[in-house]
């Protein structure tokens, strides 16, 4: 039986907790194997994530469709890469899903 995401704050939790700020150049080898995937400012890294560990397709479509969630692309991690860039990072194996940090505007 599967558990809803939006009622599965155990989960989320544990999700956040393991959330961190990571150096691009520390993703490298994750990115090299295709695995780290860009999640959009306007969506919550954790929110994508638990859906990710709740293998929800439906959500997950959605935003992939909408180009909201997608594997990293070359332009983007040559991008990173060359800023030496720190990015929101959450792991739901096999995957590393990554996040640019919001700027805030004065």
């Amino acid at each position: 039986m599967k558990t809803n995401p939006d009622k599965d704050t155990e989960l989320h939790d544990k999700i956040n907790r393991e959330t961190g700020r990571v150096k691009w150049s520390e993703l490298d080898r994750h990115f090299a194997s295709g695995s780290v995937i860009y999640v959009s400012q306007e969506l919550d890294l954790i929110d994508v994530a638990l859906r990710v560990a709740h293998d929800d397709k439906a959500s997950i479509a959605k935003w992939m469709a909408a180009g909201s969630v997608a594997k990293v692309s070359d332009v983007q991690a040559a991008t990173w890469h060359a800023a030496d860039a720190t990015l929101w990072a959450s792991v739901v194996s096999p995957f590393v899903l990554v996040q640019a940090e919001k700027v805030a505007l004065h």
